[in-house]
């Protein structure tokens, strides 16, 4: 079993990787192998709604991040997207990277476990919260919560860890995304057929 963990923000090492590596402890003393993957400092384009993606083996026709990120959902059984706030809102850099790994490689993430989370310095981390839940919510996937919203506070790393009910926030999330995982695996299920999508356009 693997889960990627997403790190939104510019910063390598700052409040949102902190976050990250305390969901992480937690998967790994249950055995599961994990990977913190940074978006970097690259400007992360947004989708064009080009569709080119149907014909290109699920991915996009920019050859950035994204499709080195679908590379690796294809055979993870879990993902943790975090981020730090900005103006009340996830970072443009995982907004822009959600939109099109979501739309050029959504089959790689249904019915797989996911959890979102949010660090920030004061306020605005229940609506980037709520944005990000849109992802996996619309995708028939898992989605894993925790003993408090999934948010930790501090303007950088430092103040971070003194967010103590924030860290055991992110440990708790850990701790049942593990069980998830566990109890899939146990169960040995496949996963649920979907019939085809039925889209309901009101204005033609």
């Amino acid at each position: 079993m693997k889960v990627l963990l997403v790190n939104g923000g510019p910063h390598k090492n700052g409040a949102t990787n902190l976050a990250l590596e305390e969901v992480e402890k937690e998967l790994k003393k249950e055995g599961i192998e994990t990977e913190i993957f940074w978006l970097g400092v690259e400007p992360i384009r947004g989708c064009i709604g080009c569709n080119k993606c149907r014909s290109n083996n699920n991915r996009c026709f920019v050859d950035d991040k994204v499709n080195e990120f679908i590379y690796k959902a294809e055979n993870s059984d879990g993902f943790v997207f975090g981020t730090p706030v900005h103006f009340a809102s996830a970072s443009g850099a995982i907004t822009s990277f959600l939109d099109r790994v979501f739309y050029a490689g959504g089959k790689y993430f249904t019915g797989k476990a996911c959890s979102c989370i949010a660090s920030c310095r004061r306020g605005g981390a229940s609506a980037t919260f709520d944005q990000l839940n849109k992802y996996p919510l619309i995708n028939n996937m898992f989605v894993v919560g925790s003993s408090y919203w999934n948010q930790i506070h501090g303007n950088n790393r430092e103040e971070a860890t003194q967010d103590l009910e924030g860290l055991q926030t992110m440990r708790n999330i850990g701790k049942n995304m593990a069980y998830i995982l566990k109890c899939k695996e146990k169960a040995n299920l496949p996963k649920p057929i979907y019939e085809d999508k039925i889209k309901t356009n009101f204005i033609r």
